[in-house]
């Protein structure tokens, strides 16, 4: 049972962590004109990352819950192609995104939270949309905030690995601040060029797969 399993599911997390890396270097290569890619097909291999996460999901969980997780990701990669064409649009669908992984998050609270995990909670709730204020200087960033904000804050709570979920959760929220400083006072470059995507892959490939971790423990014959 252990090398179909191998066989039949892994290789959708190689997938997207290979096509992850090729966007990364390829998107450069066609800024500098050195690469005759097209831009949609640049644009499918972006989304393709976070799609294979959600194929390997979908694959490896069962229930409602990994329902949700599922369409968590396919929302967060189509949001990343759409915000190849319109930043708005492709934000609105993260904000959705956000709000399935938080229901997912809720619907699985830690029974006995510390109290310096529901204060780290309480921390993240608060500085994702201050600080995205505080960066961009957006009044509607700041909104999306809360929703990114309320997604880490409950991750970071939830019974779902925290050093896996709730630290994916994190860098998450890292890569947006990123996004943000581009459009406020803070020029934080090369920061934001060398580093949005991968904190944002890394954050979306440890909540996939700590998720699913939990749920294959209850779910075993998916």
């Amino acid at each position: 049972m252990v090398k179909p399993a191998l066989i039949d599911h892994r290789p959708w997390l190689l997938a997207g962590v290979t096509a992850a890396i090729a966007y990364y270097f390829l998107q450069d290569n066609q800024a500098d004109g050195g690469w005759a890619m097209g831009g949609v097909w640049l644009m499918l291999l972006k989304g393709a990352g976070v799609g294979f996460l959600a194929l390997y999901a979908w694959r490896r969980s069962g229930g409602a819950d990994g329902l949700i997780l599922v369409i968590a990701l396919a929302l967060s990669a189509a949001a990343d192609m759409v915000l190849v064409i319109d930043f708005q649009a492709g934000g609105a669908l993260f904000a959705l995104s956000h709000i399935a992984a938080t229901i997912l998050y809720l619907r699985n609270r830690r029974a006995n939270a510390s109290v310096s995990q529901k204060l780290l909670g309480a921390a993240l709730l608060i500085a994702a949309p201050v600080l995205s204020y505080a960066l961009s200087g957006d009044p509607m960033i700041a909104l999306y905030g809360v929703l990114l904000g309320a997604m880490a804050a409950a991750a970071w709570t939830s019974r779902f690995p925290r050093y896996r979920v709730g630290i994916g959760a994190v860098l998450f929220v890292i890569s947006d601040w990123l996004i943000f400083s581009r459009f406020g006072a803070f020029n934080l470059e090369p920061l934001p060029e060398l580093l949005i995507w991968p904190l944002y892959f890394a954050g979306q490939f440890l909540i996939a797969t700590g998720v699913v971790q939990t749920l294959r423990g209850e779910h075993p014959a998916k």
